[in-house]
């Protein structure tokens, strides 16, 4: 089967999913997609230039696989001489019904960020199947779209929450494990055995990761006199947290890296040298970095909510969620006490599911069917 997946914010994990299910589907996969930046105007504009470069390609694939991103509404009425007869699926790896906003987000103060929601909603709508990364984010989108539809004056069309369900299904987001298999790699971590435990954050600089409590749970640390390191690592963007630069002045040289890993080898080395990787994040929709690290050998410490419980059971292993913040303090304390102890475990065999030869056949067992 020919594919056309169209991607208007390629970078990232949305980069990274599209590229390694082009390269393990057994379906021919053709992307289309724009650079990964102005997240807005991509949701905004990006469905015309890309729907002007499918027109241009002259291509006439089997089905359409897009992101979230996408405005398919739009791309679809100005391609519609060559799309009309198209299956199309929609894959949500985030959805800007459920997403916590930054309070200061000039879109949120003029009232205007309820537009990108309704992107999604019509979106889905008009799609042959909706795809979502995880069954948190399966289940908060529809908990949250009938208030969203509420919310506007009349006609709010509730019964198509239905007709979206009926086409929708949890698809978990694909990683590529394998480039983490290096045996240099792994070596890594025996090398750095003999230093102080090291903490990791790989996550995005941005208010929905909750910075300001992992900090301020190692600020906790630092002053209870316990010896450790910390690799800040993930991708910045121009509005980042002073957070950031107040932990790596009051932390000093227990921050051994600090910026985002340019290079996938320097970033993986890091993976594999650290040893506790706490989450405090607002939101999270799969928790790609998560799953990364774990599969790398880190000992995760996570909130009791979003998708966490899904990605390490619960039931399992109950010993690894706090409740609050006194909690994870309490926590990253015993795990730092106790490194040996936590240094023998591995929850690889939470996540090895996830890898992409295991999920492309469901991918195009999925999308066979549509």
């Amino acid at each position: 089967m020919n594919i056309t997946l169209i991607e208007p914010f390629f970078t990232g994990s949305h980069a990274a999913w599209a590229t390694a299910y082009a390269h393990y589907s057994e379906h021919n996969i053709d992307i289309l997609s724009l650079s990964g930046n102005y997240w807005k105007w991509r949701m905004h504009g990006g469905a015309v230039t890309l729907a002007k470069k499918y027109l241009e390609s002259g291509a006439m694939p089997d089905m359409l696989l897009v992101s979230d991103m996408l405005d398919l509404t739009t791309f679809l009425a100005l391609t519609r001489h060559k799309t009309s007869v198209i299956p199309v699926a929609i894959y949500f790896h985030e959805s800007q019904i459920c997403y916590p906003w930054l309070p200061t987000d000039r879109d949120i103060i003029q009232k205007r960020d309820q537009h990108y929601g309704f992107i999604n909603y019509s979106s889905a709508l008009v799609a042959d199947a909706v795809l979502f990364n995880s069954q948190y984010h399966y289940t908060s989108f529809f908990d949250e779209l009938p208030r969203f539809l509420k919310q506007f004056p009349d006609n709010n069309e509730l019964g198509t929450v239905e007709t979206i369900r009926v086409k929708s299904r949890v698809l978990p987001l694909g990683v590529d494990f394998q480039k983490f298999q290096n045996p240099e790699l792994q070596q890594k971590r025996k090398e750095h055995r003999d230093h102080a435990p090291l903490i990791l954050w790989n996550h995005r600089w941005e208010y929905d990761k909750n910075p300001d409590e992992f900090f301020q749970a190692l600020f906790v640390l630092n002053e209870q006199g316990l010896d450790f390191r910390v690799a800040i690592l993930g991708e910045s963007f121009s509005q980042n947290s002073p957070i950031f630069e107040t932990a790596r002045m009051k932390l000093g040289n227990k921050v051994v890296h600090y910026g985002y890993a340019e290079d996938f080898l320097e970033y993986a080395q890091w993976l594999h040298r650290a040893d506790i990787v706490p989450v405090t994040s607002h939101h999270d929709f799969f928790g790609a970095s998560l799953v990364e690290a774990l599969y790398c050998g880190c000992y995760p410490i996570l909130p009791k909510r979003l998708t966490y419980p899904e990605l390490v059971p619960y039931e399992e292993y109950p010993e690894l969620f706090y409740d609050d913040f006194q909690e994870l303090v309490e926590k990253l304390a015993w795990s730092l006490q106790e490194i040996e102890t936590i240094q023998q475990h591995n929850f690889r065999h939470c996540i090895e599911q996830y890898s992409w030869q295991n999920m492309a056949p469901e991918y195009d067992m999925v999308l066979s069917a549509v």
